[in-house]
C-alpha cells in the first residue's frame, strides 16, 4: 500500500526544523520501523539524507523507538511501542504525521531522535538499592506477599521510553519516576532507602525541568506498558512521609 508521510526533519538541536512530505510503498506485515527503513533506503538511492530515528531491540522492551505518530506517542495502537506497531493499522493512501517527542527536557538531537538523558540522571539520583557485592541471594530467601510482588513487577515493566512525558500537557515525568520508586520501594530490599530515594529522585526530576502532575491521566493512557497512575499516588505518599519524618538532607 502507498502511504503519504509528513516527517519532522531537523539537522541539529540549534537549528529550526520542519515537516517534509514523502511517499512510501509498504505492506501490512511491516512494522512501523521497517516502513521507515524502506523510506530511508529510497532516500539513500536518491542521494538524499535518510531520516534519523532511534531504535534498538525492536521487540518493545528497550524504549528507544520513541516518536509521536498522528499525535499519539507510539501511535494509535494501545499498549504497544512504535516498533510493535504494524502497518495493518493504516489504510491505503493514509497520511501519517511523524514527529519527535515534544518536551523541554527532551531536546531534539536530529529529526526524530531526542535526548532522554534526563531519565538517566533521575535514575542515578536514587533508582537503585545499596547492597554488598558477592554471590547473589536465592530468589526465595525473603518471603514477599504476592500482592506486593505483583505491584512491584507491574511497576518494573516501565521501559523508560518517555511516552508519559510526551503525552502530558505539563511535560511531567511523574509516572516514570513513580514507577521506579514503586518497584523498588514495595520490596524489602528497597524499602529501607525509600526516604532517601524519593527525595533525591523528585529533586532531580524538578532540576531537569519536568512539569508537575495535574491528574490528567494521559500518561497512563499512552504508556506502552500500561503503568498505572496509582504509582504516582504511592510516590506522593512516600514523599510526604519522607518530608515529614526523615532527617536526611541532601
Amino acid at each position: 500500500m502507498k502511504l503519504n508521510l509528513k516527517i519532522w526533519r531537523q539537522k541539529s538541536p540549534d537549528q529550526k526544523g520542519g515537516f517534509e512530505k514523502y511517499s512510501v510503498e509498504a505492506n501490512e506485515h511491516m512494522s512501523f520501523l521497517e516502513m521507515l527503513d524502506v523510506l530511508n533506503q529510497d532516500l539513500i538511492d536518491e542521494k538524499k539524507e535518510p531520516v534519523a530515528f532511534d531504535h534498538d531491540c525492536r521487540e518493545g522492551i528497550c524504549g528507544a523507538c520513541s516518536m509521536v505518530i498522528n499525535g499519539r506517542p507510539h501511535g494509535p495502537n494501545p499498549g504497544t511501542t512504535t516498533c510493535q506497531l504494524h502497518m495493518r493499522f493504516f489504510k491505503e493512501g493514509d497520511t501519517v504525521v511523524v514527529e519527535p517527542f515534544r518536551a523541554r527536557s527532551f531536546p531534539v538531537l536530529k529529526d526524530l531522535v531526542v535526548d532522554r538523558g534526563a531519565f538517566d540522571r533521575i535514575i542515578q539520583a536514587g533508582g537503585y538499592i545499596s547492597v554488598n557485592t558477592g554471590q547473589a541471594m536465592d530468589g526465595n530467601s525473603i518471603p514477599i506477599e504476592k500482592d506486593l510482588a505483583s505491584k512491584a513487577f507491574d511497576a518494573a515493566a516501565c521501559i523508560g521510553c518517555g511516552a508519559c512525558v510526551a503525552a502530558c500537557p505539563n511535560g511531567s515525568a511523574m509516572l516514570f519516576t513513580a514507577a521506579k520508586v514503586s518497584h523498588l520501594g514495595l520490596l524489602p530490599q528497597g524499602e529501607v532507602e525509600n526516604s532517601r530515594r524519593v527525595l533525591n529522585m523528585i529533586k532531580q526530576m524538578d532540576e531537569e525541568g519536568f512539569g508537575l502532575c495535574s491528574n490528567v491521566g494521559a500518561c497512563e493512557a499512552e504508556c506502552p506498558k500500561e503503568i498505572s497512575i496509582e504509582n504516582i499516588a504511592r510516590m506522593n505518599r512516600y514523599y510526604t512521609s519522607a518530608v515529614l519524618t526523615s532527617d536526611f538532607k541532601d
